[in-house]
């Protein structure tokens, strides 16, 4: 595939199958800080809302990708940041909408979804899959790091909002944290949040993918099955990604594992190197992690992979 500047894969997704992705925000703009994100610290914590990408550059790539064939099953405003942060990010859902078939997704933390203007252009996507993993301001604080113009109970109310109002569908992922928020029950606190929100459907996530802080330690399927019945309705525990349908998958994870034999690399190398898209990096890099292919080492405040000699 040709290498564009806002889109992305497809890359296989536990959610949405073969997902590809358009990126509205330089790296790595968002109003969180979360703890457990896959690509990082965030480096512009911000809640200014503004064309962080032209326009009219994502929707000439998008026309270019439709134009050779692109195939996927969801076409997802995810990426380097928070894209409801792009003034102009109802417009590509639009756009979307219009020159495909292909539903059109939108991946947002929820956190101005307080702004009627944002519900608005929300509303133009198939589904939003919104995050909600704390319960209080001071779990909001310390898993999610907010902007500080954020309140968590802006952060509810926003999405009881637009959950009254949205035609679509509103998935729900609930991010879990061994010691952090995975008690029964602070978990049975999320859940009564969520069953205010009503969604049409929950999902338990856990650090399945490298993160940035070695104290974000991932929960076992064992302990997220035994969480799921905790909500009403029950929530659901992703299975991992399986395909036959791109035979390139298989074929970056061997040349990723060629690379890292010769020399331990981080994610931004490995991006550099390959010609993906930091979120496909982790993907991969997750897999390699959780069957033992891979093993981390951290060297001046950065995370590098290397093969696991055995």
């Amino acid at each position: 595939m040709k290498k564009f500047k806002y889109l992305f894969g497809p890359v296989p997704s536990r959610r949405f199958g073969l997902s590809l992705g358009v990126d509205l925000t330089p790296f790595k703009t968002c109003s969180f800080d979360c703890v457990f994100c896959q690509l990082g610290r965030t480096t512009n914590h911000t809640t200014e809302r503004k064309e962080y990408v032209p326009m009219d550059g994502v929707c000439n790539e998008l026309n270019e990708w439709l134009s050779t064939n692109g195939q996927a099953d969801y076409i997802t405003l995810a990426g380097s940041g928070e894209p409801t942060l792009h003034s102009r990010f109802g417009d590509v859902l639009e756009f979307i909408r219009t020159h495909t078939r292909i539903p059109a997704v939108l991946l947002t933390n929820g956190t101005l979804l307080d702004q009627p203007g944002v519900q608005e252009a929300a509303a133009r996507a198939h589904i939003v899959k919104v995050s909600l993993s704390v319960w209080d301001t001071a779990s909001y604080v310390n898993i999610n790091h907010p902007h500080p113009n954020l309140k968590f109970d802006q952060l509810v109310e926003g999405l009881i909002q637009f959950r009254a109002n949205f035609k679509g569908r509103l998935w729900m992922e609930v991010f879990l944290i061994d010691g952090m928020n995975s008690g029964p029950n602070d978990v049975k606190k999320i859940a009564q949040l969520a069953r205010q929100i009503n969604p049409d459907c929950i999902h338990l996530n856990t650090a399945v993918r490298p993160v940035h802080h070695d104290f974000v330690k991932p929960l076992t399927g064992e302990e997220l099955n035994s969480l799921a019945p905790l909500f009403d309705p029950p929530a659901e525990v992703i299975p991992e990604f399986k395909t036959t349908r791109r035979p390139d998958f298989q074929t970056n994870e061997d040349t990723l594992l060629e690379m890292l034999r010769r020399r331990p690399c981080t994610s931004e190398q490995i991006a550099g190197a390959l010609g993906l898209h930091l979120n496909e990096v982790s993907k991969y890099v997750g897999k390699l992690l959780r069957t033992n292919r891979i093993r981390k080492i951290r060297k001046d405040d950065n995370v590098y992979y290397c093969t696991v000699n055995k």
